[in-house]
């Protein structure tokens, strides 16, 4: 009787179990229809699902580039890296712009608090202020990609339903949500958990859009850094707080510490 009793007992724990059967590995197509079933269950609509899996397949371009990318910025000095994106032309480029944005960005460090010359230098590192490349790649596929290599799977799997969301809230359409090789998005580079906590609609047109709108682009990044603890008025050098805070921007020292040159050439003469 026991024995029964538990036994009965196991079959409901498993039944009433969410179906974390997206089980890494394996079958493309069955992880595909399990995720399915969990971006259903987070209320993603079938239609969208069905158009954003529909004919999907595991992109060998994306692992290759995962795989040999990881640890970039370890592989280089702080000296070494930046001396590859602190350029003339791109200071150039960003003062230009600061001064063409004056209102909006003084708009947003009013509310935010974050410097324009920070948001000019993370706009500039990230996508050369939307002129550069922000990734061909259909995001969709993409992450699922990388949520289907049993490295990283729950963080990919959350993001490939984050990325479902955009297009289920209205923000970018399928054909829009197009990125780079981890599945960044926008002018900004956002990933679509970050796209769907941060972002802002700061133009008022009821979409927040991270690839065309640049008063969303700007405002979003500043969020990002405000809810991740920003001190406004404070410095941003290494060391400080706000250094500590950027960390949710990006882990690499090295790449913190040349977002703050950046910033520093961008406000200099």
């Amino acid at each position: 009787m026991i024995t029964r009793i538990l036994a009965a007992l196991l079959l409901t724990l498993l039944l009433a179990t969410p179906a974390n059967a997206a089980r890494c590995g394996g079958d493309f197509n069955t992880f595909i229809a399990a995720m399915a079933g969990e971006a259903q269950a987070a209320g993603i609509s079938r239609g969208v699902i069905d158009a954003a899996f529909a004919g999907i397949t595991l992109d060998p371009a994306v692992m290759a580039f995962d795989r040999r990318q990881r640890g970039m910025f370890h592989a280089k000095s702080f000296e070494q890296y930046a001396a590859t994106r602190v350029i003339p032309a791109r200071i150039k480029r960003a003062k230009s712009l600061m001064v063409r944005h004056a209102q909006l960005l003084s708009r947003i460090e009013r509310q935010f608090g974050v410097p324009a010359s920070l948001l000019m230098a993370i706009w500039t590192l990230e996508s050369d202020n939307g002129t550069g490349d922000m990734g061909k790649l259909p995001v969709v596929r993409t992450i699922a990609t990388l949520a289907h290599d049993c490295r990283r799977t729950e963080l990919f799997q959350r993001e490939l339903i984050a990325a479902l969301q955009i297009v289920q809230r209205g923000d970018l359409p399928l054909r829009d949500l197009i990125g780079a090789y981890a599945g960044e998005i926008g002018q900004t580079q956002f990933l679509p958990s970050s796209y769907i906590k941060y972002g802002v609609d700061y133009d008022g047109n009821g979409h927040v859009d991270l690839r065309h709108s640049v008063p969303d682009v700007l405002a979003s990044t500043a969020n990002l850094l405000k809810v991740s603890g920003w001190q406004a008025g404070a410095p941003f050098g290494e060391g400080t707080a706000n250094f500590q805070a950027m960390r949710e921007w990006n882990r690499s020292e090295v790449y913190r510490k040349t977002m703050v040159l950046m910033a520093e050439r961008i406000a200099g003469p």
